[in-house]
């Protein structure tokens, strides 16, 4: 369990480029004309955690397996999507799945990239996105609406309760907001699967000399965002890094650049942040393995994340920090030192927890 991205933009914001060096595949075709993408793209990678490899190193791992990320790739939408416009609101259907939508801006000059507005203005390219996802949905919940009320009308309580919900969303979408901010709970919007019901973040696409300090496009999308995650990437430096397939290679371009990250170590820390996400780790001689789970689970839960019979049978779990595990040399050399504790039911897990389960079923 990871999370999974949907890539939004309008046409040449480097929405592929990025998809592309972010899985390291060259699954999305990237060309300098819009709708180059023409079924949407999703790819899979692993979510980079050095933690895993200090774990892996003490406990002697025959294997490594960090949890997945998914992206999903879309092609450019453009003014009047959500009514047909370009290619056209079948490809916003594609995002109503994901956990979180990642919004790639430009943010950068060049003559030789066409703009399909014809100018270089992040604000106004955020406002056409978000009205065209806005559009989409409120089309959507005016398509649900009919059918749910003779629903309500023959007596099928189900149907009464979702359409108060639909009927709440359908208000504030007519006033302009996007649908997360309708009077209703979180887990009530989640199942309407509506577009703006998902955290976003925002990308900024900028050339290699702004990656490190940003430049007054990034500034005004900061601004724009309003305490909304923005991460500044250059989505040619992140092909250029996918290239590289040892580590102290990449470590070594990055650290001339000025940086000491990738852009999808950025992503994917603040898409945890956003969705309240966190790793706990398993360890021994098989795997070392990264797991993802909700921020405030407790331990049962956490123990079905790997099998429901943990979270059925459990008992308790044995558990120490991962830098405690590190640095008493593994499990045993922790318990001794009394960094490990036997925590029950009620535990909250904790990131960078490493956890051992006793269950009985």
């Amino acid at each position: 369990m990871g999370f999974n991205c949907g890539i939004v933009g309008l046409p040449n914001v480097g929405k592929s480029t990025l998809f592309n060096a972010l899985t390291s595949t060259a699954a999305a075709e990237s060309a300098n004309y819009p709708f180059c993408t023409i079924e949407p793209n999703v790819g899979r990678i692993a979510v980079p955690d050095e933690r895993l490899r200090a774990l892996a190193r003490v406990a002697n791992s025959a294997a490594i397996i960090p949890t997945q990320l998914e992206f999903v790739d879309i092609a450019g939408i453009v003014k009047g999507a959500s009514a047909g416009e370009g290619l056209g609101n079948k490809f916003l259907a594609n995002i109503r799945e994901t956990d979180a939508i990642l919004h790639v801006v430009r943010c950068f000059d060049d003559d030789d990239i066409t703009h399909v507005s014809g100018k270089v203005d992040p604000v106004s390219d955020i406002d056409v996105i978000e009205t065209e996802l806005l559009l989409a949905d409120l089309e959507s919940v005016e398509a649900r609406i009919p059918n749910l009320e003779k629903k309500a009308k023959s007596g099928d309580k189900q149907s009464k309760e979702t359409l108060e919900v639909l009927r709440a969303v359908y208000d504030v979408l007519k006033a302009g907001e996007p649908a997360i901010k309708a009077d209703a709970s979180a887990d009530e919007l989640r199942k309407l699967q509506l577009i703006t019901t998902k955290p976003m973040m925002y990308v900024c696409n900028v050339s290699e000399s702004d990656v490190v300090s940003g430049n007054d496009y990034t500034r005004r999308v900061a601004e724009k965002a309003a305490g909304a995650p923005v991460v500044v990437i250059s989505a040619a430096i992140e092909a250029e890094i996918a290239l590289l397939d040892d580590e102290q290679d990449k470590l070594a371009f990055l650290g001339d650049l000025g940086l000491s990250s990738t852009g999808l170590s950025r992503v994917v820390k603040e898409g945890y942040e956003l969705l309240g996400l966190l790793t706990y780790f398993t360890a021994g001689e098989k795997e070392t393995r990264a797991w993802t789970i909700t921020r405030g689970m407790k331990a049962p839960e956490a123990a079905g994340v790997i099998h429901s019979d943990f979270e059925r049978g459990f008992i308790c779990a044995e558990t120490v920090s991962w830098q405690d595990y590190v640095d008493c040399g593994g499990e045993q050399k922790a318990k001794q030192a009394g960094k490990l504790c036997l925590e029950g039911k009620d535990y909250v897990v904790q990131d960078g927890d490493v956890m051992h389960f006793r269950f009985n079923v």
